[in-house]
């Protein structure tokens, strides 16, 4: 069985982000922040920019936070915005980064020179499962239909993904095809910047498939417009219980990818611990809540010292995973 699971544990932080560098008061005895800046290093449609605007809609609605802001800053495979709060650090102590398991992948194959302990590690907030989806006019309606298009015609037969070749949207993809008996490294993969450009060229026939997070797809599942052919999660999700998972359609593999949030070098330790107080506070609140289920995503909730065992023991099974697949 092939099980490549990135953050059950670690990653419901995300509320951390509730902090901003503004005054805070006590209300209902939540902390609350004037204002908190999040940082993006994906274009809009994204995984990560529907982290950051899901946390911030929760943390403004639950009364946590006075107002959030977003800046997506695409580049270097999320290099420019970690580059970018390294360089001006002491301006960013307002500012929490969104991340996920791609800044572990992109250290590892050197897309980018940093890596997680170049950065403040707040928290680990939250899981999503990845998808495997189509265009809604397509034939293929299961994981088997993909496979037998694969098998008659592999090189018309690609998939896309919203990361860089070998990034992470690539390895799921090689995972379930490994899984399913295929040559991983005979998939053809077309990277694009961001969930939002992938899913434009799913929708227009550029590729056949798309690798994505479960969260990005739902929407435009529960539209009509994407057919969702299988997820990697454990078992059936309730955000979308019509999607069935790889090991129901004999394809033995599950993955979740964690997210959370990161902040300058050097951040002051008492912002430090009040940004994690937020996150902590904000996973109790009916908002979260709505934003969690909409989404599909799991709670994983990883603060400090544990986020980084966390993230040290991924370095080592992603590593040892791309070694496998040749990736590295």
């Amino acid at each position: 069985m092939t099980t490549f699971t990135m953050g059950r544990r670690a990653l419901m932080a995300a509320a951390i982000a509730a902090l901003g560098m503004g005054g805070t008061a006590q209300a209902d005895g939540h902390q609350v922040l004037d204002s908190i800046h999040f940082l993006i290093p994906g274009g809009a449609g994204g995984g990560w920019d529907g982290t950051a605007r899901g946390t911030g809609e929760a943390l403004t609605e639950a009364g946590l936070v006075g107002s959030a802001s977003y800046e997506n800053m695409s580049g270097g495979g999320g290099g420019k915005a970690i580059g970018y709060l390294i360089e001006n650090a002491e301006s960013n102590y307002g500012t929490l980064m969104v991340n996920s398991t791609p800044i572990v992948i992109r250290s590892l194959t050197g897309v980018f020179p940093h890596n997680f302990r170049d950065l403040t590690l707040v928290s680990g907030t939250i899981g999503d499962y990845a998808a495997i989806v189509v265009g809604k006019d397509s034939p293929i309606n299961s994981m088997e239909d993909l496979l037998a298009a694969y098998d008659a015609d592999p090189s018309n037969t690609a998939i896309g993904g919203g990361s860089v070749p070998g990034g992470m949207d690539h390895l799921v993809a090689a995972m379930v095809m490994e899984a399913a008996g295929r040559d991983a490294l005979d998939v053809k993969y077309i990277a694009y910047d961001a969930g939002g450009k992938a899913m434009a060229a799913l929708l227009s026939g550029e590729i056949a498939a798309l690798s994505t997070g479960l969260s990005e797809a739902i929407d435009l599942s529960n539209a009509g417009e994407v057919k969702i052919v299988g997820i990697t999660a454990d078992e059936r999700v309730d955000a979308a219980p019509d999607a069935m998972t790889m090991q129901e359609q004999g394809i033995d593999t599950t993955f979740v990818n964690w997210r959370g949030f990161f902040g300058a070098p050097g951040l002051p330790e008492e912002q430090l611990v009040a940004y994690q107080d937020a996150i902590a506070k904000m996973y109790d609140t009916p908002q979260w809540e709505e934003v969690r289920a909409r989404n599909g995503w799991v709670n994983i909730h990883n603060s400090g010292d544990d986020f980084l065992a966390f993230l040290e023991e991924q370095e080592q099974v992603i590593g040892d995973l791309m070694k496998k697949l040749g990736f590295l």
